[in-house]
């Protein structure tokens, strides 16, 4: 259809006069009916009822469940800092997605948390994985593989159980370091660690990952697992763990730990052309302290460098640099070819994708409050928003990509940012025509295919 340009221009650009209307049901976040079914069908309400059952809550107005539904739903519309409830606590969608008439003040909220215990978190902890196993049990994978790494979180005041720790964006600065497991088939987020800021990379993490890898044989049987890691998890007791308990893994192995690995690279003649610009050579070697029997595979890798490298090359002293070319070792339990092991562990870098946007978009790298429990669930939280987001949109269409050598996930996700800019931050009215409450939002036919899609999606892991 076309339009006259009469009909494009207006005149009228005068500025409007501002009324500010406490009872004109008012919406700033229509999109947000698109998490309550969600919440509804997952039945999020009772599952995380549960993991503050143990608690005494019925002398408190909030209540522990709603305080920590308060946290999903605000990382879930983008704001950072609790303070920032100020600006939606008259919403009425917001309260009705909550099940309150009012919503309550910072101070109540992180009062109410504060209250809250190790069994609580833990209870929560549990809720993430399960869900996320739900979603892999649906969906029938033949194999998941687990990302694992640390994120740090900084904070300028002196947090109850931060720490002075290597940080490198911000030196000096009190912070914790948790440890992050995510899941590359769904781009979802799997259990957390949390440690202080003054704590090595790999503190816990075989204890962590072993329970990781139980947790799922436990609800998912026979399915194969495969796990990455970078060279601070690289140890031969943790290494000997995965071995026992079958995972296919790959890992870096760190040149600053083993001097020998640079004249093993110097005087290897015969290099393996593979894809993309990488050779390969396999060489008879593991480092002489380990007792270990287990047949695992040590892959030296080296790529072309185009552009030179500058530094002093004289305080290389473990890792081999040229003009030429960069290099990288590889350890692995796997059979396949060693391009094809290559790709597989250069995929983790989806991981660090995943960290990125959770930053970002769910306030992942924020310390909240002065307790160490209610930070805890704070990051928890924005563990569990993020996995919405993706669940959301998982439950609406079919998986778009099989397996590939590089794992990444199997669909193509929106960020959580996109979709408050498409659809969540979108106005609305609650109307109660013949008593049957309405949300009323603005014709937009972009607006409306989105919302349809996600709610009429019927592949939700329930």
């Amino acid at each position: 259809m076309k339009f006259s340009r009469t009909m494009v221009h207006s005149k009228a650009i005068s500025i409007p006069t501002i009324r500010f209307d406490k009872d004109s049901r008012l919406t700033s976040f229509a999109g947000l009916v698109v998490f309550q079914k969600l919440f509804k069908v997952l039945n999020l309400r009772q599952r995380i009822a549960e993991c503050f059952s143990h608690l005494d809550g019925d002398s408190k107005i909030l209540g522990f469940p709603k305080a920590f539904l308060i946290l999903v739903i605000h990382l879930l519309l983008g704001f950072r800092r609790l303070r920032g409830m100020n600006y939606y606590r008259h919403d009425p969608l917001v309260a009705h997605v909550l099940g309150l008439k009012i919503l309550p003040d910072v101070s109540t909220l992180t009062r109410t948390l504060s209250e809250c215990d190790d069994v609580s978190v833990n209870k929560v902890r549990a809720l993430v994985r399960h869900m996320t196993i739900e979603r892999i049990r649906y969906e029938k994978f033949p194999r998941i593989t687990f990302d694992f790494d640390g994120s740090v979180q900084s904070t300028k005041g002196h947090i109850e159980g931060t720490a002075v720790g290597f940080n490198k964006v911000k030196k000096g600065a009190r912070s914790y370091y948790p440890l992050f497991c995510t899941i590359a088939q769904t781009g979802q987020f799997f259990d957390m660690h949390h440690r202080p800021g003054n704590v090595h990379d790999s503190n816990g993490a075989t204890e962590f990952m072993t329970h990781c890898f139980s947790t799922v044989k436990k609800n998912l049987g026979t399915i194969v697992l495969e796990a990455r890691f970078d060279s601070a998890f690289f140890d031969e007791e943790r290494i000997d763990k995965l071995i026992e308990q079958g995972i296919e893994f790959t890992g870096s192995v760190p040149f600053e730990r083993f001097a020998e690995l640079k004249k093993l690279i110097e005087e290897q003649k015969v290099w393996n052309d593979i894809s993309g610009g990488w050779w390969y050579a396999e060489v008879s070697w593991k480092p002489k302290k380990w007792k270990t029997k287990a047949s695992v595979r040590f892959i030296f890798y080296r790529q072309r460098v185009t552009i030179q490298q500058k530094g002093p090359l004289q305080l290389d002293l473990f890792t081999p640099k040229d003009f030429k070319y960069e290099y990288k070792v590889i350890v692995t339990n796997k059979e396949d070819c060693a391009d094809t092991v290559l790709h597989f562990h250069n995929g983790r870098g989806s991981q660090e994708k995943v960290l990125g946007e959770a930053k970002q978009h769910v306030a992942l790298d924020i310390i909240a409050t002065h307790g160490l429990v209610p930070n805890r669930l704070f990051t928890l939280a924005s563990l569990l928003s993020h996995n919405l987001s993706r669940e959301v949109q998982m439950g609406a269409r079919e998986p778009e990509r099989g397996t590939l050598r590089k794992r990444p996930a199997r669909w193509e996700f929106s960020e959580l940012g996109t979709m408050r800019q498409n659809f969540l931050h979108r106005a609305g009215r609650l109307l109660n025509p013949q008593g049957r409450l309405t949300l009323v939002i603005n014709a937009n036919p972009a607006v409306e295919n989105d919302l349809q899609e996600l709610l009429v999606g019927q592949r939700f892991a329930a």
